[in-house]
């Protein structure tokens, strides 16, 4: 196999197929891997992200118009502009954007007329560098990032009519050009939600030369004489004279706070020059992909694993500046006032706590006690821990998470914030429902009552917030014994935790809506997304008792059954009623084509699914299924993904996974064992240990764990100690064709449950 010329330099190769040694892992990723999606199906609804890792802004090509979530599709022919982006999905869509787009010949500053065509053959995406060619423009753009800031690089054509057009976007928007210091200035103020009423995103733009012409323009208006406008869609033009193959550059930050801080951030570049910000760039994002280096696999697997990564470090973003005095603060999306500080926001919590904030209190847990910090200041603000962010509160998905990714940092050693504080935000969700959906609990008067949200009491997805509950008030119980709570309060916590109990049918052997009379919802169709659930049926929502898997195996006839009843997810057809939402939605059309029976792996509610066989003496069917899962859905391509990617939890999975573990209950010390991908991998820990993972034998045949050794000696459990690989140490994996049905198989080798604590 011949590699990419880019890629020989840092690869040696022990054989045709396997790529032994990775010295620079920023060059294997693909910011377009998920990219080729729309509205009706999702192959990870991703866009190539120019950033650094958690950088406060974004850089994207646009092909969509102005106000659309899909701001970048593979499938589009023309880009309309360099667009700043805050967005965490199309779904939730974007704010604090603007765009830049060079142009020649005659002047139209309006997004269709300036949109020009180009082609993915003539596209550079890296996490730390882009480049197209502007066709209809005879244009090249080149971007290199700064956490608050950006580099720009055109190089124009023999023209007297090359010009840069900024667009503010409509819904409110400002200009200023101020030739003499060949700068422009102004604020956005477009949004999707989340903000308060003073919400604006100031931004600089300083060029490196002076200006041939200048206008302001709003629609197709333009003003040639004016040099400032404030107007519900502003826009500013300068020109300039070229000879073939000039460079135009410019640079660019912006704020959140003001136009004095956003001169501030444009600091981060200083003085140096495009190549400099590149290569600071391309150092920064080596420095974190290397944290988590992985030896022997195919091409493609290096190609996923580290594209993976790359989406698993970009949320919770950066919502933080730092002042004249070097100081950390932000502008609140709560209140609308700057104060001292971290904030970091885009992220939903019903996506990540499953799996991407588990790696962050893994492998960055200084910074997950800076996003703790963070989540004081939001209650403090707010008056409520945050569910979705973008930037502020949103109304978007169910559960009350925040108390998991409160639990999980704490009790995997996160300090340096006000705990006791937060503790009294989750007590607070824990009894009250929020001014939006998302904050605190919805229902929760009828949950703490009868251990249930009703199904005829007109609380959509009662069932799920059910179970989300249940497992988030374990995460309670735990947290409260940590801080030594009040016994009581530990008690009505643990008793809590087995509501999950409350809504499990044994006629079905499914978890399923019940009625406040405590009868259950009738009819009951198991594969009906929706209605009772959350983006999903009762086949992927019966296994969100992350705590207690020992208590749902009881509750469904023993191991056996259970067993049975996780095949039977691969054996059924890929049905689905789709009458709740009126329309089949891309969830529901990405499980059905995936060929993997009622599997759905493109959302959350299942992805933990794949690791339950360890709990009931069967830790090969985990092996079998967890490396078809990563064989078969996940490609380092525009179509990479199975779903969408969400802010990072669908890649985490991958790499946890290939890793050969997975946190299937956050707010335990434990990973459950899956299968590794690579033949090695070595994880740089932040005490300065190193977690080294040796799988020699592996390959697409020996997918199957035939025994395993901890720092030299046996180990026969299904699971791994958080506090055990912090050490540091050597796992060594003997991988086999052939599953090892001795090992793992004893009660005693299996993960937590909340069931078989000893209290």
């Amino acid at each position: 196999m011949t590699l990419a010329a880019g890629l020989l330099a840092s690869v040696s190769q022990t054989s045709a197929q396997q790529v032994d040694r990775i010295d620079d892992p920023v060059e294997w990723v693909n910011p377009l891997m998920g990219s080729d999606s729309k509205p009706s199906l999702s192959n990870g609804n991703t866009y190539p992200a120019i950033t650094m890792p958690w950088g406060m802004n974004t850089w994207m090509p646009q092909t969509g118009k102005m106000g659309s979530g899909w701001a970048y599709t593979y499938a589009a022919d023309k880009i309309r502009g360099f667009k700043q982006t805050h967005q965490p999905s199309p779904w939730m869509n974007d704010y604090g954007q603007f765009s830049i787009m060079p142009t020649t010949g005659k002047l139209k500053p309006r997004e269709d007329d300036r949109a020009s065509w180009f082609s993915h053959k003539a596209e550079v995406a890296k996490p730390y560098y882009y480049s197209v060619y502007l066709a209809d423009h005879d244009v090249t753009t080149e971007i290199a990032p700064t956490e608050r800031a950006a580099r720009f690089r055109f190089t124009f054509p023999q023209t007297d009519s090359a010009f840069v057009i900024i667009d503010a976007f409509d819904k409110g928007s400002f200009v200023k050009i101020i030739p003499g210091q060949n700068k422009i200035v102004g604020y956005t103020t477009r949004n999707s939600g989340g903000v308060p009423q003073n919400f604006k995103n100031y931004f600089v733009i300083q060029f490196d030369r002076p200006f041939a012409r200048t206008a302001v323009w709003s629609d197709s208006l333009i003003a040639s004489q004016q040099m400032e406008l404030t107007n519900n869609h502003a826009g500013a033009i300068v020109g300039f004279k070229t000879r073939k193959g000039e460079q135009v550059q410019a640079r660019v930050a912006s704020s959140f706070i003001s136009l004095e801080q956003a001169e501030r951030n444009l600091g981060e570049i200083g003085n140096d020059n495009f190549e400099t910000v590149k290569e600071k760039a391309k150092q920064a994002w080596n420095t974190e992909l290397k944290r988590v280096a992985v030896e022997g696999g195919s091409v493609e697997q290096m190609q996923t694993f580290y594209s993976c990564l790359y989406r698993s470090l970009q949320f919770p973003r950066k919502f933080y500046e730092m002042d004249a005095s070097n100081k950390v603060v932000h502008y609140s999306p709560f209140n609308g006032q700057t104060l001292p500080g971290y904030m970091f926001t885009d992220t939903g919590f019903w996506d990540t706590f499953r799996a991407l904030f588990p790696f962050l209190n893994m492998m960055y847990p200084t910074l997950n006690s800076h996003i703790q910090e963070g989540l004081v200041n939001t209650y403090k603000e707010s008056g409520w821990l945050p569910e979705w962010a973008s930037p502020g509160h949103r109304p978007v998905m169910i559960g009350s998470n925040s108390a998991s990714i409160v639990a999980d940092a704490y009790l995997k050693g996160a300090r340096g914030y006000d705990i006791n504080t937060l503790y009294e935000a989750v007590l607070k969700n824990s009894e009250n429902a929020g001014p939006m959906s998302t904050l605190g609990r919805a229902g929760v008067d009828y949950y703490n009552k009868l251990g249930y949200v009703p199904y005829d009491v007109k609380i959509n997805e009662n069932a799920a917030r059910t179970l989300e509950y249940a497992y988030d008030d374990f995460t309670i119980y735990q947290l409260a014994k940590a801080l030594k709570r009040p016994q009581a309060e530990i008690d009505r916590f643990a008793k809590r935790s087995q509501n999950y109990r409350n809504l499990f049918d044994p006629e079905h052997k499914l978890m399923r809506g019940k009625n406040k009379d405590g009868q259950f919802q009738k009819p009951f169709n198991p594969f009906k997304w929706g209605d009772a659930f959350t983006e999903g049926n009762s086949w992927h929502y019966t296994w969100s008792v992350f705590h207690d898997v020992e208590g749902l195996i009881g509750l469904m006839g023993g191991r056996k059954s259970f067993v049975g009843m996780l095949d039977s997810v691969f054996v059924v057809p890929p049905i689905f009623d789709d009458s709740y939402y009126g329309s089949v939605i891309h969830e529901i059309r990405e499980m059905q084509i995936m060929n993997m029976g009622n599997y759905a792996h493109g959302n959350q509610p299942i992805q933990h699914m794949t690791y339950l066989y360890n709990f009931a003496g069967e830790p090969w069917k985990t092996q079998y299924w967890v490396r078809d899962v990563m064989n078969r859905l996940y490609k380092p391509t525009p179509d990479g993904y199975c779903g969408d990617e969400d802010n990072g939890q669908t890649s985490v999975w991958y790499v946890f996974s290939a890793l050969g573990f997975y946190p299937v209950c956050p707010a335990t010390d434990q990973y459950v064992i899956g299968t590794p991908l690579f033949k090695k991998a070595t994880l740089s820990l932040e005490n300065g240990k190193k977690l080294v993972i040796n799988a020699p034998d592996n390959s697409d045949q020996n997918r199957y764990v035939g025994k395993l050794k901890l720092n030299g000696k046996n180990y026969e459990k299904n699971w791994l100690s958080h506090a055990e690989l912090l050490q540091g140490g050597k796992l060594e994996f003997k991988m086999v064709d052939e599953p090892n049905k001795e090992r793992g198989t004893q009660p005693a080798d299996f993960p937590y449950s909340f069931s078989t604590e000893k209290r």
